[in-house]
């Protein structure tokens, strides 16, 4: 049996799951304080970035994809199956993400850029290690890279 239970909770202004907003968004990881203590972050403070491990929440079950479709229902990008792309709607709603550590205060995570909602339950909490990035050139399809180029534009708060 998989047993998997969140952490924490993220705190943000941002209430509902959008696109292309999370442009300098300063969102707070506030984890459990009834299971955790402080020392379950000691040391976190000296990475410059997480890796965060979320559960898209408010995401219908009804809209979940298996197969395939175009990214945004955009026809003129193509169809591809749901592992070939990042989207919220995938078949278990989790999201990971890295992202820029500001800060650890307690039992609070200051990180920039995440794009998760208020509320979002937060499943794992790690620290990035550059070894663990991509090794050799990256790739990716032209609609990837044209669907990304607002996604970390300026949020509407």
């Amino acid at each position: 049996m998989i047993e998997v239970r969140p952490i924490g909770r993220v705190l943000s202004n941002i209430t509902e799951p959008l696109d292309d907003v999370w442009g300098n968004v300063k969102s707070v990881i506030e984890v459990d304080g009834g299971k955790f203590s402080t020392d379950s972050l000691s040391g976190l403070d000296e990475f410059s970035h997480v890796q965060i491990v979320f559960y898209f929440h408010k995401i219908d079950s009804q809209h979940i994809l298996t197969g395939v479709g175009h990214p945004r229902n955009r026809r003129d990008w193509p169809s591809v199956g749901v592992f070939a792309q990042r989207t919220k709607y995938r078949p278990n709603r989790i999201g990971v993400s890295t992202f820029r550590l500001v800060s650890v205060d307690g039992l609070r995570v200051t990180v920039c850029d995440l794009d998760a909602i208020d509320g979002t339950p937060v499943l794992d909490i790690k620290p990035y290690f550059a070894e663990f990035g991509p090794r050799g050139e990256i790739r990716q399809p032209s609609w990837a890279t044209e669907l990304m180029k607002a996604y970390f534009g300026p949020a509407s708060r």
